[in-house]
């Protein structure tokens, strides 16, 4: 496969702030490539570079085997943003919106009414062509997002967060319309903070904290590496931890305390739950491993502001 976007060593900085802390990473064309992490991991910081709108501090990064610097057009030509934020203008219809971005293109006439009566099928949301931006919901605003961001036939979509605020029905179309994109060849950057959304879309996904890459991969590999394929969750008191730990301990391949419940991690459960049963220990949760516990190991179970 070829590398559309690769970086180096890249960091940005805010005056003595360090939001994104000499990272590496490459993104391979026609792939699905994501970025978790917690609230200010340097996620939404890192695609803004990528997309020339905040300038690198240093380290280097290249798009198409460009560089990208706030300069260069070429690459903002050749991308779809999705932003996290609803920038739609309330004064004017779906139509409206999409039309005048249009022109940000250089679209306009019979080519601009083509694209634009494509994307509104392609997102569902044909017959809101002449509703104002007040009348749609949330998750119609995220689709007209989608369908904005594909106007000039991008091949690089950079989806900030495209998901949030949405219902499961609506978080579920989106993901529809991403993995439709994908098959089409575009290649999709992913910022997100739920685990279920990587899982649906992503080939290849790193995990930020703090600025600093903590681990990358794929989805699947990066759960049985880190956790195994199976979880159980014991709740018990602090005061219980050194039983429960010699007793399932040696069935786990491994363990963790947070708050009122130990993690136990594990290949294969039976053992560990017949344990669970002898020892009559009624508040237990047997379930499969997931991304979310990979993501909740490697930056923290509890919230740090």
């Amino acid at each position: 496969m070829k590398t559309i976007i690769h970086a180096e060593a890249l960091s940005k900085n805010y005056g003595k702030f360090t939001a994104v802390d000499r990272i590496s990473f490459a993104i391979e064309e026609g792939e699905c490539f994501g970025f978790l992490g917690p609230n200010g991991a340097g996620k939404t910081t890192t695609v803004r570079m990528i997309h020339c709108v905040s300038p690198v501090s240093s380290g280097t990064l290249t798009v198409q085997g460009m560089a990208a610097r706030i300069d260069n057009r070429l690459i903002k030509k050749n991308t779809g943003v999705i932003p996290q934020e609803i920038t739609l203008d309330n004064d004017l219809t779906v139509g409206e919106n999409l039309s005048i971005f249009a022109h940000f293109f250089d679209i306009g006439g019979a080519e601009s009414k083509k694209r634009i009566a494509e994307l509104l099928k392609f997102v569902e949301l044909e017959n809101k062509r002449d509703s104002k931006i007040d009348q749609l919901s949330t998750g119609m605003k995220r689709r007209l997002l989608i369908a904005r961001a594909l106007l000039n036939r991008p091949q690089i979509i950079i989806a900030d967060e495209p998901t949030t605020g949405l219902d499961p029905q609506a978080r579920h179309l989106v993901w529809q319309r991403l993995r439709q994109l994908k098959s089409q060849g575009v290649t999709l950057i992913l910022t997100t903070q739920y685990m279920e959304e990587a899982q649906q879309l992503c080939d290849r996904i790193v995990v930020m904290h703090q600025g600093r890459i903590l681990k990358a991969g794929v989805p699947p590999r990066l759960i049985a590496e880190e956790i195994g394929r199976e979880v159980a969750e014991v709740r018990a008191a602090p005061d219980q931890d050194e039983k429960l730990i010699a007793e399932l301990g040696p069935l786990a391949r491994g363990h963790e305390r947070v708050g009122d419940t130990l993690y136990f991690y594990c290949d294969d459960g039976r053992a560990l739950m017949k344990k669970v049963l002898e020892l009559d220990l009624p508040a237990t949760v047997h379930r499969p491993a997931s991304l979310e516990d990979v993501f909740l190991k490697l930056t923290g179970r509890s919230l740090i502001e």
